[in-house]
Parts: structure tokens; sequence; C-alpha cells
């Protein structure tokens, strides 16, 4: 099994910047890719952007330019640098680990964007 820990969100005011974390532990396969999901009050989880163990990464048309994922493989740890930071950007963000086998979530953080 994998275990991840999220850490950075909070409150922040439009056009302000946070940074997430989410460090894996546990059984972790070398080929396996981590990512930031998000889910407003009352919506669906939505993709936020993914990156896989070889750096290929993935964004959401909605934070393109805006958002950085990255990751730290030594540390098993993935990135989110969220800047220009919007009210709707406003949501519960969950970091996901997967490999050829295994999937699982976070735990959550909540980030709050004030206008």
């Amino acid at each position: 099994q994998v275990q991840l820990v999220e850490s950075g969100g909070g409150l922040v005011q439009a056009g302000g910047s946070l940074r997430l974390s989410c460090a894996a532990s546990g059984s972790i396969f070398a080929i396996n890719a981590m990512g930031w999901y998000r889910q407003a009050p009352g919506k669906q989880r939505e993709l936020v952007s993914t990156i896989t163990s070889t750096g290929s990464t993935n964004y959401a048309d909605s934070v393109k330019g805006r958002f950085t994922i990255s990751r730290d493989n030594a540390k098993n740890t993935v990135f989110l640098q969220m800047n220009s930071l919007k009210p709707e950007d406003t949501a519960v963000y969950y970091c996901d680990y997967y490999d050829v086998s295994y999937h699982c979530w976070g735990q959550g953080t909540q980030v709050t964007v004030s206008s």
C-alpha cells in the first residue's frame, strides 16, 4: 500500500500564490504517476495536473500558465505551485498516486481564494 500526506493549503487573496506538497510512502512502484485533483462544493472532482515518474506533465486548461507541477523522486514527493490564484480555484485539493496495479488518494487539503 501507499500512503499520501498533503500539506500547504490555506487561505489566500486573489492573485496570490500557494504551494501544495504531497509525500508518498509505502510500497512505491518505480514507474508511477502522481497528481492533483480538486473538488469544489457541489461539483465533481476534476483533474488539475499530473506528473509521471519520468517527468511528463498534464494540466487542465483552467490552470495552464498559472500552476506548475513538479516532483522529487528521491523523496517521493510531488508539488503544485499555484500562482495568480482566482476565487474559482477554491476547492479541496486531493493528491493521488497510481501505478500499474494500485491507486490511492490523499486526505485532501483546503484551498480558499478570497476576492
